[in-house]
């Protein structure tokens, strides 16, 4: 049967993009106010990196077990009940971790992970659904334009309550916002043009969805750089504020720090000028590349400095390119009938990442000396770079 685009994008106003970009920035600041605040409360509650790493390894486990059965939900329930669903696993999230202590830290840390491969699949379908491929360079640009705002307040904000001794303020802010975004998402189903309309697309098994995925070359490189980004991105969330803290700067500086990291996104039309000249391929190489240099520069150091802070956040602005552009790749090449099914394996790059960044560091532990992560993962970036190289130059 030959797939078509669904009738209701032919009445969509331009508006659609924004409109789903302010949901992307509400879902992300429901999540930033507990980003900073989960790593410095469990090394608190666990006593070590090591601990820390543990949980998030579990954390991640629980997350991709969810994001392949992303499909089973969708055919018992309509896409928007799956959306709600994430959203109370948020909810749940920041409940338990108000009072989280041990074991709990994975669950929570699992349930909040969940949520956010179980939106990005779904966000990025509806994108795919109603938005034409010319026009997602711009769609992507504006997106990450309000979740750099939400990603800007909401790490310094959840330190700082946390910092002043308000151990549930964090969580309870990140509940209320969950409130408010499911709201929004509830209120875009009401407008005349139908902008959250139900897809009639189905997914096959998982599993068989896997193999046809990695059997694709183009696919397989358009994972390893949504991938490598996401493992920079876990090693800066999680061990960036315990870095701080190692380097004997004040608690309140790990907020900052994140959202300075966080604040790069609002480069991005910046960015997307840039790909518009010198081509998506060629910054993503740059990106790849800026981003090695600073992990390899981190692994240099004897212990952690102040100086590091620098080279974490030059590896952000990378991270930034590439937050706005590295998508891109499959979903200009993903084939228009396989879109649901291939979506839900490339969205487990999150869950991945958030597993082989706490599994690196435990090894590194283990081995005796942590800088062993920034060389494993500047590897990872570098060979990244080098994978990008064999996608077709206007991508």
């Amino acid at each position: 049967m030959r797939w078509r685009r669904p009738e209701g994008l032919l009445v969509l106003e331009p508006s659609v993009g924004t409109e789903l970009a302010r949901l992307t920035g509400l879902e992300g600041f429901a999540r930033a106010v507990m980003t900073g605040v989960v790593p410095l409360a469990a090394f608190d509650a666990l006593g070590s990196k090591a601990a820390v790493s543990y949980v998030f390894i579990g954390g991640a486990v629980i997350t991709v077990l969810f994001t392949l059965n992303v499909g089973a939900l969708e055919r018992h329930l309509q896409r928007r009940w799956v959306v709600t669903l994430a959203a109370g696993f948020l909810f749940a999230a920041a409940a338990l971790l108000a009072v989280a202590d041990g074991p709990l830290f994975a669950v929570a840390i699992g349930l909040r992970s969940a949520e956010a491969s179980i939106f990005s699949v779904c966000l990025s379908l509806y994108i795919m659904d109603f938005i034409g491929k010319r026009d997602l360079t711009v769609t992507e640009s504006r997106r990450i334009v309000y979740s750099g705002a939400a990603w800007l307040v909401g790490p310094t904000l959840g330190v700082w309550l946390w910092g002043r001794g308000s151990t549930v303020a964090p969580f309870a802010v990140s509940g209320a916002a969950t409130l408010v975004m499911i709201t929004y998402f509830w209120r875009l189903r009401f407008h005349h043009h139908a902008v959250l309309m139900t897809p009639t697309s189905t997914i096959s098994n998982p599993f068989s969805n896997v193999i046809r995925y990695f059997r694709q070359r183009n696919l397989r490189i358009a994972y390893a750089i949504t991938l490598s980004r996401a493992v920079f991105w876990a090693a800066l969330f999680v061990y960036g504020p315990i870095y701080i803290v190692e380097a004997d700067m004040p608690t309140w500086t790990a907020g900052v720090f994140l959202s300075t990291a966080s604040a790069m996104l609002f480069t991005s039309p910046l960015i997307r000028r840039a790909a518009d000249r010198f081509g998506t391929r060629t910054i993503i190489i740059g990106a790849f590349t800026l981003m090695a240099l600073s992990m390899s520069a981190l692994a240099l150091l004897k212990r952690p400095e102040p100086i590091g802070v620098v080279f974490w956040l030059l590896g952000a602005m990378g991270g930034a390119a590439l937050d706005v552009l590295g998508n891109i790749p499959f979903m200009r090449m993903v084939k228009p009938r396989e879109r649901t099914a291939m979506t839900t394996v490339f969205s487990t790059w999150r869950e991945v990442s958030f597993l082989i960044a706490p599994l690196i560091a435990a090894i590194a532990l283990a081995a005796g000396s942590f800088r062993i992560l920034y060389v494993v993962i500047a590897v990872l970036l570098g060979g990244a770079a080098v994978a990008t190289s064999f996608l077709p130059r206007r991508i």
